[in-house]
């Protein structure tokens, strides 16, 4: 038979691979059990691990021969991850909502879907959450690739105990959206979240000049207001367009094609080495000739690789700043202790955020 249909065969095939893939699940998440009474015969009730996370998708990676690319074959283990994790004790973790937020896609992509979403209504919401152990972890944007740094996600940090455990790396697409009581020809206001409105800028100037733009709290919230009106649109992403059942008129209409944010985990631990780290902090120096020059020659001396240096004012006094900065490597690291230790003699304050894997996926 399978001869004069091949179809059957490969079939057969597939149907027996199915099989050994969830015999092989199965065994992994009573492995994940066992993990768990171990652990918490031990004491140790953190069952969720980012550094192993981190290196156990990086190894996928490595050892990946395709045909599925190694983005694709990562994020299918992390959905099993995800799953085995929630056996042993599911992740409640905050995000900037409300529910169809790029945070809260961000917070999935990073946590897997049996994570617990909570949405939170600002960004010191989401630190209040986590700080007051209601969520285990946190997430909130703190840059995009096209309008730069949310201020409101390092202020929130100046004040925070919490830790950075972890990032996310987010293709942003915006469509442009309308409800279902929405007339196409008469469309004369937009809604979005301040940041989207700014990445789409020249689509709307060139599309439609004279719409009234209209910046709310998020862009989840821009796609729920849509919904009601007969005149109105919203700029948002896919996961708004399907939980609020909107038709895109059109889609990525971003200004830039490669337009990506980038989020940070907060938690209340800090987080061992993973072997590929990002470390953050933020710097207050003295007012004096050469502060920003001395504060930045440690880096040189010992090698170590800054990759971000963002200035914001300082609450103590006026006109007077502090700098967050990102730096690749972990406080584990020699060069990066080196650098820590130099610092911390001779600037006026230093905090360390925290040192966190660097985005996988």
């Amino acid at each position: 038979m399978s001869k004069e249909n091949p179809l059957l065969g490969l079939r057969d095939k597939i149907d027996a691979l199915d099989l050994q893939i969830m015999q092989a699940i199965s065994d992994r998440a009573r492995c994940a059990q066992q993990v768990a009474e171990v652990k918490k015969g031990q004491g140790d009730v953190a069952y969720y691990k980012p550094e192993r996370e981190a290196q156990v998708l990086r190894h996928i990676m490595e050892k990946n021969a395709g045909p599925l690319d190694n983005e694709e074959m990562a994020r299918l283990f992390r959905q099993i991850m995800s799953a085995c994790l929630a056996l042993e004790q599911p992740i409640k973790v905050a995000f900037l909502g409300p529910e169809g937020t790029f945070t809260q896609e961000a917070a999935l992509k990073h946590f897997g879907d049996s994570a617990i979403s909570v949405p939170q209504a600002a960004i010191d919401e989401v630190f209040r959450e986590v700080l007051a152990g209601s969520c285990n972890y946190g997430v909130v944007p703190v840059e995009n690739s096209t309008e730069g740094v949310i201020s409101h996600t390092l202020d929130s940090f100046m004040d925070s105990s919490l830790k950075i455990c972890g990032e996310v790396e987010l293709r942003i697409h915006q469509h442009f959206m309308i409800g279902p009581n929405t007339n196409k020809d008469s469309v004369t206001r937009v809604y979005s979240h301040a940041q989207s409105l700014a990445q789409c800028r020249q689509w709307l100037n060139s599309n439609y000049p004279n719409i009234e733009r209209v910046a709310v709290s998020s862009n989840a919230e821009a796609a729920k207001r849509v919904q009601g009106e007969w005149n109105s649109a919203a700029i948002a992403g896919d996961m708004a367009c399907e939980l609020y059942s909107l038709e895109k008129m059109w889609e990525k209409i971003e200004d830039r094609p490669d337009n990506s944010t980038r989020f940070l985990i907060i938690g209340r631990e800090p987080v061992p080495r993973s072997g590929d780290d990002r470390t953050s902090i933020v710097v207050s120096v003295h007012n004096k000739p050469g502060a920003l020059h001395d504060l930045l020659e440690p880096f040189r001396r010992f090698n170590v690789d800054m990759t971000r240096l963002e200035s914001r004012p300082s609450r103590n006094s006026k006109w007077s700043y502090v700098f967050f900065i990102d730096l690749v490597g972990h406080i584990e690291d020699q060069p990066v202790a080196d650098v820590l230790e130099e610092l911390s003699t001779s600037v006026a304050e230093l905090k360390i955020l925290g040192s966190y894997p660097r985005a996988v996926l």
